[in-house]
């Protein structure tokens, strides 16, 4: 692959070229993401995030069709389009090569995060908008057996889909393998580990590692991590959510970049 290129591949879902909801499709625009058409509900025109929107789009060169708010209603495939839907070539993915490439462009150590089997699609949307918030270098997701980047996805993420680069594998085990090679520490967070989160040393290069809901790290994932830290729990509960667990292991990476000095935000 030649430096400073992404090789994007179309991911395998269909439904990725419909983004719905004001701050999602505002995003997608802010992010240059090429979009075919615009549809808004009448009722919501006069309304200035919407007018925003269609101000924003028009600048774009983006066609804008007001529609009767059941006809955007029916279209939906999220509770709450809120008043708008726009159509776009499908999400890509990239590979796991690219978001190395995007560390090195940047003169700096990767910091990726990867993503044992979530099927949640509002999981999903969490963690990235997390991931996009510590500004990783990328986020790996299964093929197969997980969510993939959804309109519902999209949705929960808050726009945060169009801004991190997202790489799909169909082996998250030889992921991890590739990031080893390329000199990238592998951490998984496991409920059962010895190792409590915020006594390990988690500066990149780092690969942070979440199971899916239920089951956690799949044994192979387990086995290919560099280590494993649990994140203490003090009351009755004895996990939690995915994505909660996720952006906790993620702004402690952070909160130790800045205390060794490698960001002042």
């Amino acid at each position: 692959m030649a430096r400073g290129h992404t090789s994007r591949r179309r991911d395998v879902a269909d439904d990725l070229s419909q983004i719905e909801g004001r701050h999602p499709v505002l995003e997608a625009l802010r992010a240059g993401r090429p979009l075919r058409k615009l549809l808004v509900a009448r009722s919501s025109v006069g309304s200035r995030p919407i007018h925003h929107l269609i101000v924003e789009a028009r600048r774009r060169g983006v066609p804008v069709q007001e529609v009767d708010p059941a006809v955007v209603d029916r279209l939906a495939r999220t509770p709450a389009p809120q008043g708008v839907i726009a159509y776009a070539a499908a999400r890509e993915t990239v590979e796991v090569d690219d978001l190395l490439a995007l560390a090195r462009r940047r003169g700096e150590p990767p910091f990726v995060l990867l993503l044992d089997g979530v099927e949640d699609p509002r999981n999903l949307g969490a963690v990235l908008r997390s991931a996009e918030a510590v500004a990783v270098h990328g986020v790996v997701i299964p093929r197969r057996r997980a969510v993939g980047l959804t309109p519902a996805v999209a949705a929960a993420s808050a726009g945060a889909i169009e801004h991190v680069l997202v790489a799909a594998t169909s082996n998250l085990s030889q992921a991890i393998e590739r990031l080893k090679k390329a000199g990238v520490w592998v951490i998984g967070a496991d409920p059962q580990a010895e190792q409590v989160l915020y006594d390990a040393a988690l500066l990149p290069p780092v690969a942070v590692v979440v199971g899916g809901e239920g089951r956690g790290l799949s044994r192979l994932v387990r086995e290919h991590c560099d280590l494993l830290v649990r994140i203490p729990m003090h009351g009755a509960t004895a996990s939690l959510n995915v994505s909660v667990a996720g952006a906790l292991v993620l702004f402690e990476v952070r909160r130790q970049m800045r205390a060794a000095g490698g960001t002042t935000a």
